[in-house]
């Protein structure tokens, strides 16, 4: 039998073992540099052009005679998700829906988790009557029941048709509660209406085109690292692409906090919530259906539905002159701390 300088038994296995990973080991990095470069590039351009994407369309909107308050209640609250619902379709049509899935889910738990807590750590969020009847309850409903189509571990067409016929349902709402008088408070810089129209229809084309292109490169970069790590698709989508695609929600949420629009802070992210649910998860449905695992109706869909009951127990709990402030905050972040250390222990038992 082979020994080794030391008098044990040479161990075929577990040299080739340790042979191999270090030839593999100064392979991986190259190799991952092409996919990173493509997540980063692809999620500044994703989130610039998703901005100038709502400037071009609402301007745009603005000049063929729809009202600051139809421009808000549509154009503008459907672009702060332009960035999921453009990577659910490019992912979908990709043959990866299961990333498509996590980005919606994972979404939501960093809106909650991150955006969340930083923006009440930068400072305290007072809570408008409006949520609480409103805005609040329809999340909770549209989580329960987006969860609940998880539940047996297929997402099919029907599916998709269920969410996309509810999001209808919510746009009309919207419309008419408007036009009632509701107190719906829009961000008048949003709302660009000091161009022409040929400008306006060119930065339209323009954002559009590169938010195409970047979310393929993003999906691309993302699906890359899954396949070379080895790692779930779903678990890149949950982190990586998530994180990446609710910069705007982050972005958006810290500066009406530090303007002063405490209600836009909190409205954005419960609004982002729910069309994250009702417009970027039919996708794979229509175009992909597909089996999911079980982790993610356990782990990410009881993730969502938890955060979101526990924003609505603070936001209930809180009175009728309550905010939401640091204690909330941290909670929020520790949960979401909790939840990534979840997904990386996941990824080890992976090999990763």
């Amino acid at each position: 039998m082979l020994a080794n300088t030391n008098g044990k038994p040479f161990n075929v296995r577990k040299f080739a073992a340790q042979l191999m990973k270090e030839i593999m080991l100064p392979m991986t990095v190259p190799e991952l540099t092409l996919p990173c470069f493509a997540i980063v590039i692809g999620l500044i351009v994703l989130v610039w052009s998703a901005d100038k994407f709502v400037y071009g369309a609402a301007s745009l909107a603005r000049r063929i005679g729809m009202s600051t308050l139809m421009i808000g209640l549509t154009i503008v609250a459907l672009g702060t998700s332009a960035p999921e619902i453009l990577v659910s379709i490019v992912s979908s049509l990709n043959g990866s829906p299961i990333l498509a899935i996590g980005n919606a889910l994972g979404s939501n738990i960093a809106n909650i988790g991150l955006v969340l807590g930083i923006t009440t750590l930068v400072c305290a969020l007072p809570i408008q009557p409006r949520l609480r009847r409103k805005e609040l309850p329809i999340l909770l409903a549209v989580t329960i029941g987006a969860i609940a189509l998880l539940a047996n571990k297929t997402f099919a067409v029907w599916d998709g048709l269920i969410l996309l016929a509810a999001l209808a349902c919510f746009l009309l709402w919207l419309i008419l509660d408007g036009k009632r008088g509701g107190d719906i408070v829009i961000d008048e810089d949003e709302i660009h209406v000091d161009m022409s129209t040929r400008k306006a229809v060119a930065w339209f084309l323009f954002a559009l085109a590169l938010l195409l292109c970047s979310s393929k490169l993003l999906v691309w970069g993302a699906t890359e690292i899954a396949v070379q790590m080895e790692i779930d698709e779903v678990i890149i989508g949950l982190t990586i692409v998530a994180i990446g695609t609710s910069l705007p929600e982050l972005a958006a949420s810290v500066a009406s906090a530090l303007k002063g629009h405490h209600d836009i802070a909190i409205g954005n992210i419960i609004g982002s919530n729910i069309l994250n649910l009702l417009a970027v998860m039919p996708f794979p449905g229509l175009i992909a259906p597909s089996a999911i695992s079980g982790d993610i109706f356990w782990r990410d869909g009881a993730t969502v539905l938890g955060l979101t009951a526990l924003l609505a127990l603070f936001i209930y709990a809180s009175g009728k002159n309550g905010k939401l402030g640091r204690f909330h905050g941290i909670s929020f972040l520790c949960i979401y701390g909790g939840y990534l250390w979840i997904l990386y222990q996941a990824s080890t038992t992976q090999g990763i």
